[in-house]
């Protein structure tokens, strides 16, 4: 019955901050270089990646960010990752997440 249930929840505090703090700042400096360098854009950006880290595991954004990374470069091999449904899926799950941030947050 559980299984019908959907994925289990992350419960405790260790699982529900599993991204690591560097990732969190780089997170919060580009959010900040994107839209200013003010103390309620710190509050905001730092707000954004905690929503997104509540509902994104960090495997799956850094899956995420590695596949937005690699198709911005050029080359056939990176045609076939841009193409690929598993790809366009992470990236699909990260935008989610970044977009119910925007609403949280911003």
């Amino acid at each position: 019955m559980a299984a019908l249930a959907g994925p289990a929840l992350p419960q405790g505090p260790a699982e529900l901050n599993d991204y690591p703090t560097e990732t969190r700042a780089d997170y919060v400096f580009a959010c900040m270089a994107a839209n200013g360098q003010t103390r309620d854009m710190l509050r905001r950006c730092s707000c954004s990646v905690d929503v997104i880290a509540s509902i994104l595991p960090f495997d799956r954004y850094e899956e995420a960010e590695t596949v937005l990374s690699v198709t911005q470069m050029g080359g056939e091999r990176v045609g076939a990752l841009r193409n690929s449904a598993e790809a366009k899926g992470v990236v699909a799950d990260l935008r989610r997440a970044q977009a119910e941030a925007e609403i949280r947050c911003f």
